[in-house]
């Protein structure tokens, strides 16, 4: 069954010459020549040793890195229903511009993705709009209202990646415990969004010293490690599988950690701004910095580093969730939560974790192509006659975050204003040219 989507793209015919070719996860780590042919890669070598085809384009990679794409699990599109934040078209775009071959989209949209009507009209949209391949997540509980189930089976054969009622958590553990039941029937992984509601309240930070000097009601670490704990126990039980979505606590870390130990089925992501970010930004009220699960404390942010470096939280995935201006332009408490990601991923963690050699650079660009692996789709690689999935990256070059617009249709990016080291030149995905830095001039050979 065909699970991502996209429209259509030309194959490209590229020779990237003498870059320093990236990929962990394939044992790529050198210096040479890579020509695509036809979307596919066709030839490495050493530097200067492949011919480009009469119709390729020819890449002066020197001083440039190559890395197999990055694939998100977890990225808000706002289709259908609130294509005035973004859409396939300009979310993928985004995408691409960020180095990123694949994503995948939650189904919290206006309807909600909660049938196979739904779901199939956004697979027709992205034949037709989308610049990367894309995947659709199916609602757990119809109208995310956290009573019933959706038609699971029905959904997964109609395409759905998986299921989330991300935004809200599954508060009910018993529908949680059907939910893996169906689970085991029909495949794809259940995606959670952990939060007790009860624990959360109306808090708009973290509750700790930042919250009570700015006399913000905070949002408890509790509020998240707890359910954490009970889902990956239910899976456990049931024999499932969960993956959990952008940790922000040191106590998640540690509750993930244990149900692994134990041999449940979990998985973690963290996000870019839970890396690099703390409460104490959160000081001056910019709304950007409001999201969901918070920006926790230097503790938190540390045992996040830690996990990512060991595996124990297995991926980084943006939880781009763009906002219209009027949603972020009010007062701090009245803000919607959630912060764009998709363009700035790399360079914030480049510039934050690996300059300042908190994270070392093969790792990063590991786990930001493992999303892949959490939702069961092939990782990108750089290895002879797989598709062109690659990004083209100058490291050394510097950038202000905003100060050219954003491909994105949103501009709450939680690092506007940064200034970050490390720029994505182009991406290629599915075999396709899907984005080109508007001053990066590719000359044809």
């Amino acid at each position: 069954m065909r699970r991502l989507f996209s429209a259509p793209t030309p194959p490209a015919t590229i020779l990237i010459r003498g870059a320093r070719l990236l990929d962990p996860r394939s044992g790529v780590d050198r210096e040479g020549d890579l020509l695509v042919r036809a979307g596919v890669i066709a030839e490495i070598g050493e530097t200067g040793s492949l011919e480009a085809p009469a119709d390729a384009e020819s890449v002066d990679g020197s001083g440039r890195h190559v890395f197999a794409g990055f694939v998100d699990p977890h990225v808000h599109l706002r289709v259908p229903g609130q294509e005035h934040k973004e859409d396939l078209h300009t979310g993928t775009r985004a995408a691409a511009a960020g180095g990123y071959c694949a994503v995948v989209g939650m189904p919290n949209t206006d309807p909600v993705v909660d049938s196979t009507a739904i779901l199939g009209s956004l697979r027709d949209a992205a034949l037709r709009e989308a610049r990367v391949p894309v995947g659709f997540m199916a609602a757990i509980s119809p109208g995310l209202a956290g009573h019933g189930l959706t038609e699971m089976v029905e959904l997964r054969e109609a395409g759905a990646i998986g299921f989330t009622d991300d935004g809200r958590p599954v508060v009910s553990a018993g529908l949680l415990r059907r939910a893996l039941q169906y689970q085991r029937l029909c495949g794809g992984v259940l995606a959670l969004h952990e939060e007790d509601p009860s624990l959360s309240g109306a808090g708009a930070m973290h509750e700790g010293a930042v919250s009570a000097l700015l006399g913000i009601a905070g949002i408890p670490s509790v509020s998240e490690s707890t359910m954490v704990a009970r889902d990956a126990a239910l899976a456990g039980h049931e024999g499932g599988r969960v993956h959990m979505q952008h940790l922000s606590a040191i106590e998640s870390v540690r509750a993930v950690e244990a149900a692994k130990a134990a041999g449940v089925a979990v998985t973690a992501e963290a996000s870019p701004h839970h890396l690099t970010l703390i409460d104490e930004d959160v000081r001056g009220l910019d709304t950007r910095l409001k999201m969901n699960p918070p920006l926790r404390t230097e503790v938190d942010r540390t045992a996040l580093i830690e996990a990512i470096r060991t595996g124990v939280i297995d991926c980084i995935a943006t939880d781009h969730a763009p906002h219209a201006r009027e949603d972020k332009d009010v007062p701090f408490e009245q803000a919607a939560m959630g912060t764009t990601g998709l363009e700035t991923a790399f360079a914030a963690l480049y510039t934050h974790l690996v300059l300042p050699g908190l994270l070392d650079l093969a790792t990063l660009v590991e786990r930001l192509a493992a999303g892949a692996l959490v939702v069961d789709l092939p990782v990108p690689a750089i290895s002879v006659g797989e598709p062109a999935n690659l990004c083209l990256v100058d490291l050394a070059a510097e950038w202000q975050v905003g100060e050219a617009g954003y491909e994105s249709r949103s501009e709450n990016c939680c690092f506007a204003g940064r200034q970050l080291r490390g720029r994505v030149l182009m991406t290629l995905a599915a075999g396709g040219v899907a984005y080109r830095e508007r001053a990066f001039a590719i000359g044809v050979a």
